[in-house]
């Protein structure tokens, strides 16, 4: 069974076929699909699609990119929403929370410190509840690893990574994974390629950011939780090792940093 940790599936691009797109990539192989929150609004959506689908859980959180709209209480709602969330079986970890530094409109300094306001009010809501985070770390890995450290949630994983082998390495130290997708189908990626290569088996899981991040074959078309186990056989033959080898161990790996998967997948 593969394990897609971070599935935008109620994204408007699936054009209203969430559940059938869940439903092609169980077919595949993916027997969990990880759908992480973006802001208050769509809270309710994730959580409803994960009780349809019988291959997705859900996460809550407020993504940097949604910072911009948001509110102190929209903060005080994410902790009673959490709290509330705990008695389902389909809730699995804070997300999608971080920081984003790529953006010009959200690298101004006012934006820059309510999006860093967010993101540790968020892990402390993660550390409260003993939950792992599921982390957005674009041009920002040092400065989320920072805050990770100060505010230790039970673990997370640094969604997309694409830093160095020492920032890798500071967030394998704090208990995170790193998650790889159709980036690392492309030649031309070459530092995404050599971290897949090279970092340890037991700090990876599979990723697709569907609809985003299309594998080559795909791209710039829409990407589908489906595509993990063709995603997978590339970086397995970067590893040179098997596909089932890197399929039980990503699902191991998902499985430790997220604990209540464990419950729905029954492995």
């Amino acid at each position: 069974m593969w394990i897609d940790t971070h599935c935008h599936l109620d994204a408007r691009e699936f054009g209203g076929d969430s559940l059938g797109v869940a439903a092609r990539a169980a077919e595949r192989g993916v027997g969990m699909i990880v759908i992480p929150a973006i802001d208050r609004n769509n809270w309710p959506a994730v959580r409803d699609l994960a009780a349809s689908a019988a291959n997705a859980s859900y996460a809550i959180g407020i993504h940097p990119i949604c910072v911009p709209r948001a509110t102190e209480d929209d903060l005080v709602a994410m902790r009673d929403a959490v709290r509330a969330a705990l008695d389902d079986p389909n809730f699995v970890a804070i997300g999608e929370v971080g920081l984003d530094f790529f953006l010009p409109e959200l690298c101004e300094p006012a934006m820059r410190d309510k999006q860093i306001l967010f993101f540790r009010e968020q892990l402390k809501i993660a550390r409260e509840f003993g939950l792992p985070v599921l982390t957005h770390v674009r041009k920002s890995q040092d400065q989320v690893l920072k805050h990770v450290r100060q505010i230790p949630p039970a673990g997370g994983i640094a969604h997309a990574f694409n830093g160095s082998f020492q920032q890798a390495q500071g967030y394998i130290d704090v208990g995170f994974k790193l998650g790889f997708g159709g980036n690392v189908t492309f030649t031309r990626a070459l530092q995404i390629r050599r971290l897949a290569e090279q970092l340890p088996l037991d700090s990876i899981v599979m990723e697709t950011d569907a609809p985003d991040i299309a594998p080559h074959w795909l791209h710039p078309g829409v990407n589908t939780p489906d595509q993990v186990p063709a995603i997978a056989d590339v970086l397995a033959q970067l590893r040179g090792i098997p596909l089932d080898e890197l399929q039980r161990a990503t699902t191991a790996n998902a499985h430790i940093v997220m604990p209540r998967l464990r419950a729905l997948t029954g492995t």
